[in-house]
């Protein structure tokens, strides 16, 4: 169980996030339904999103996973774009302009900007958390700190 208080007082919009996700994943630990149902809660709890969802490391190799949005490219390889960047450097990229983003991968025309978060477990890189935004500079460092606990979430329910 997580303790709500670690998310802080100014995250109180992500604390109820993360109690509701732990009640949405409770009692089901299979990786790709738990991934979906993680997918769909970010899309439609989170605003001015346009694709949200899972690239699965197959390999050194981003393979598409569940998600809620538009198609989307299929492989991504490591260090390539946003998610391969967050996949071979195992760090956040909170990125106010993708336009701007060296090697960016336009899936979506639309997208302006893009948050993705790394998600490793037992010193593995089991996938990456991929939002993208119509809006530019759409996350913030609280929206980090908040998507980042969520993923934590997300992986202590999930067999992986």
């Amino acid at each position: 169980m997580i303790d709500l208080a670690e998310i802080g007082q100014g995250q109180s919009g992500y604390a109820l996030l993360a109690a509701q996700l732990q009640a949405l994943l409770a009692g089901e630990r299979d990786f790709i339904a738990n991934s979906a149902q993680f997918a769909a809660f970010l899309f439609h709890e989170l605003e001015a999103l346009n694709w949200a969802g899972l690239y699965l490391n197959r390999n050194e190799e981003l393979l598409l996973g569940p998600f809620q949005g538009k198609v989307a490219c299929v492989r991504i390889p490591f260090g390539r774009g946003v998610c391969g960047a967050a996949a071979s450097s195992r760090q956040t990229q909170r990125v106010d302009d993708v336009h701007a983003f060296p090697g960016h991968i336009a899936c979506d025309a639309a997208s302006s900007s893009e948050l993705v978060v790394p998600l490793v477990k037992d010193g593995r890189l089991i996938a990456v958390l991929d939002l993208d935004s119509p809006r530019p500079g759409r996350f913030t460092a609280e929206d980090q700190a908040g998507i980042e606990r969520l993923a934590q979430i997300f992986l202590a329910a999930s067999d992986c």
